[in-house]
């Protein structure tokens, strides 16, 4: 997934710079986002700066003009397109981030079904869910360099029928092994939508619109997982465990099908063309050769990410409480079977519809993000262009719905700890489910927008792959050991270890709001300085 994201004053993975286009690289190329619309917070110079380390790289003078639209009425800018043209352009990427997602998690319920045909363990079953959720996380390295160079319509549709290719391949699997390798590639190819879905978002809503519409996207890789158990139960038990993939093949031919109807948003791409068109020649590459531009990307998209997350500690902390909320999630693929077939007696349709709770929790999130950005933030952002500083807010007026959200965690979990038994009905554990999620989905939300903030452009492009790198990681490894801390500690203490775990990372949120300033102003990296 979900890899996805937010800008600036409403809610988009995206940095308020007004940075010329090819004079230097951005966060936009290398994280598919448009930074061209927002506000200028004046650290357009030390990107510039870090960028050139790189051996001397791009020169501030590698071209004399920006290429950039006619004016702000140009017809052909993303910007300016109708409405229901941009809606399409915001569906298509959404469904392609759901596809992803919901191949996480379809396979889940046939976990026992594994077991018993090729005689394994319930570890060594799970395998095809981890390789493919390790996966989700590597893909985007690959994406970005891609959707910088050829735009983003040309990844959709070239990585959608890829991961439906592989996916084919993992139906017709003969053993575990194949099995987990094909669906490792099907994750592979499936996940650059998580990675550049919000910049096509970003390239068609401008900045001031755009809380709502990222929103909904960002929803839409976050419902894949919890829909994925409810579908894939119905065709295991009435089917086949090979019909989870063969239903995956079906979002992913829906989903091509969008995105043949979609045309290019990206904003570099679209200009070179029309200059191509018009008979005129392309600006210099800002890069002074092949190998600065590979080791610009390296740095960019590997070596600064992991520096981020043992060097900064807004990085570290939000994205080791994030990443352990996600890895939560993901356990549950393996304990809700195992908590409701052993203490209710739930048979495999009836444990996948319990994942609808988890659905549930992560629509409510949407209005309680919406919310606290239209009464907290943008009042703020406001009162921040009337004082005449161009819309600048602090990022810690973003975390209002983390703090909010820090509560539904550790309710959720031992609320399900402690009430599924015999005893109790089974209502209550599902309901459980539902603050948990809504309080897992808010978090990231509102985590993505304080490191974007706080970073901006190339730097918070970083922080944010270094948060996906934790959040895949994690999220592969926790079922591997689901059921055994489950069998060993007890439904109530499993689920209380990991509720305590959520109390210990709650002040995160509510430390960096109010020392946020300090710490940021403590950085070896170029931070938002409000």
């Amino acid at each position: 997934m979900p890899d996805s994201q937010m800008q600036s004053s409403s809610s988009t993975l995206s940095a308020d710079q007004d940075v010329p286009e090819m004079e230097k690289p951005t966060a936009g190329d290398i994280y598919g986002e448009d930074d061209s619309d927002g506000v200028d917070n004046g650290d357009g110079g030390e990107i510039e700066k870090q960028t050139q380390d790189l051996e001397k790289g791009p020169s501030k003078h590698a071209h004399p003009t920006a290429l950039n639209w006619d004016g702000p009425d140009d017809p052909e800018d993303p910007h300016n397109w109708p409405f229901g043209k941009k809606l399409m352009h915001i569906i298509a990427p959404a469904m392609i981030s759901l596809t992803a997602s919901f191949g996480s998690s379809v396979i889940s319920p046939a976990f026992p079904t594994l077991q018993k045909q090729w005689g394994i363990s319930s570890t060594v079953a799970i395998l095809p869910l981890t390789t493919y959720v390790l996966a989700l996380g590597l893909g985007p390295v690959i994406a970005a360099p891609i959707s910088e160079t050829y735009g983003r319509r040309i990844v959709y549709l070239v990585s959608n029928p890829l991961g439906a290719v592989f996916t084919l391949g993992a139906g017709f699997s003969q053993n575990i092994w194949t099995l987990c390798i094909l669906r490792f590639f099907a994750g592979l190819t499936f996940s650059p939508a998580l990675s550049i879905g919000a910049g096509s978002n970003a390239d068609v809503v401008h900045t001031k619109n755009r809380a709502t519409a990222s929103a909904f996207y960002i929803l839409s890789p976050f419902l894949g997982p919890a829909l994925g158990p409810v579908i894939g139960s119905f065709v295991t038990v009435r089917k086949s465990w090979r019909w989870t993939q063969w239903t995956l093949i079906f979002f992913a031919i829906f989903s091509f099908i969008l995105t043949l109807l979609t045309h290019e948003t990206y904003k570099k791409t679209l200009l070179l063309r029309r200059l191509k068109a018009r008979g005129l020649p392309p600006p210099p590459s800002p890069f002074p050769s092949t190998l600065v531009k590979f080791k610009f990307f390296i740095t960019v998209t590997l070596i600064r990410p992991v520096h981020m997350l043992v060097a900064e500690p807004i990085v570290g902390f939000f994205s080791l409480y994030v990443a352990f909320n996600f890895a939560v999630l993901f356990a549950f693929f393996a304990a809700f079977p195992l908590v409701f077939e052993s203490v209710y007696g739930f048979d495999t349709e009836q444990t996948g519809l319990v994942f609808i709770a988890i659905g549930v929790g992560c629509i409510l999130a949407v209005p309680s993000v919406i919310l606290c950005d239209i009464f907290i933030y943008q009042p703020q952002y406001r009162a921040s262009i009337s004082a005449g500083k161009g819309g600048v807010v602090a990022p810690e007026y973003r975390l209002f719905p983390a703090m909010m959200g820090s509560v539904g965690l550790p309710l959720g979990l031992f609320w399900f700890a402690w009430t599924s038994k015999q005893s109790v009905s089974w209502a209550s554990p599902v309901v459980a489910a539902v603050p948990f999620a809504w309080g897992n989905l808010s978090i990231f939300l509102s985590a993505a927008n304080y490191l974007i903030d706080t970073y901006q452009a190339l730097n918070g492009a970083s922080a944010l792959a270094a948060n996906g790198l934790l959040r895949y990681t994690l999220g592969a490894v926790f079922p591997l050991f689901t059921i055994q801390m489950y069998k060993g500690l007890g439904i109530g203490w499993a689920t209380s270890l990991l509720g305590f775990v959520t109390v210990a990372l709650m002040p995160v949120p509510w430390v960096l709001f109010k020392y946020g300033k300090q710490i940021r102003a403590r950085s070896s990296y170029d931070t938002l300085k409000v």
